[in-house]
């Protein structure tokens, strides 16, 4: 039995590609089919009736035909275009990193219902101006989690001990925590406070609302943003783009 020419889909657009004069090609997540590209013809022209309905991180429902290579967009009808978020340079700066993040991470046609939620529900939160940069903190570790890259911060990754209440350290190649004793040997180990173990041990396994009521002060902030950055680069093998539009941007509102 042959499949269905035409589709229908939700859609959260995390990326979009110039092609030709006045095409696009899209890069977008899904909750059935996950990450998937297609063809966004003329949505570079001002008439364009599909242009509005496609921007970056737009949820939509899209109607496609198939192609011979990629797909093509022939209808679209905007769910929430998250125009909150749009509006603020610092917000949209969060969205387009968290966009990043999901497209660098996943593959092509794998079904993940759950990440799909996760992302509606970041965008929503950012949408909503809460949490700020904690957002962003749950969701790479939440996102990390879905992949299968959840780090270890019960035991200690190199000889299996309970970690004790006291400045451990992490192990980006490790995939988790190290106690003091191994993190000491571990060259490329950084050191982990307590504060910044329990809240991640918290917000691995909390729900938005609850991760939200953290009160976290500058330096925990910096710390938690720099080890999860590092490990995400150490998986990746590479920094991502959208992080130096985020690092301006803190700058400019708070110079040294």
């Amino acid at each position: 039995m042959t499949a269905s020419r035409v589709y229908q889909t939700e859609a959260i657009i995390l990326k979009r590609t110039k092609l030709g004069e006045a095409d696009r090609i899209l890069t977008f997540y899904t909750p059935e089919l996950g990450k998937l590209k297609a063809v966004a013809k003329g949505t570079r022209r001002p008439q364009s009736k599909l242009g509005g309905h496609v921007e970056l991180l737009t949820h939509s429902r899209l109607m496609l035909a198939r192609g011979r290579n990629l797909d093509i967009i022939t209808q679209a009808q905007t769910i929430n275009n998250f125009l909150p978020i749009k509006d603020d340079l610092k917000l949209i700066s969060r969205g387009l990193y968290i966009a990043e993040l999901v497209d660098s991470f996943t593959g092509e046609h794998i079904e993940d219902r759950e990440l799909f939620n996760l992302l509606l529900k970041t965008l929503h939160q950012l949408s909503q101006m809460k949490g700020g940069e904690l957002v962003l903190r749950y969701f790479e570790l939440h996102l990390l989690d879905h992949l299968g890259y959840r780090p270890q911060l019960q035991r200690c990754t190199e000889c299996n001990s309970p970690l004790k209440p006291e400045t451990n350290f992490f192990s980006s190649s490790q995939g988790g925590a190290l106690c003091y004793e191994c993190g000491y040997h571990e060259p490329m180990a950084r050191p982990l406070s307590l504060n910044a173990l329990k809240v991640l041990r918290l917000w691995q396994n909390c729900d938005y609302v609850t991760a939200m009521r953290v009160r976290i002060n500058p330096g925990l902030a910096t710390e938690l943003e720099q080890l999860l950055r590092e490990y995400i680069r150490y998986l990746l093998e590479r920094q991502l783009k959208s992080t130096a539009w985020l690092d301006k941007l803190k700058r400019e509102t708070h110079p040294m």
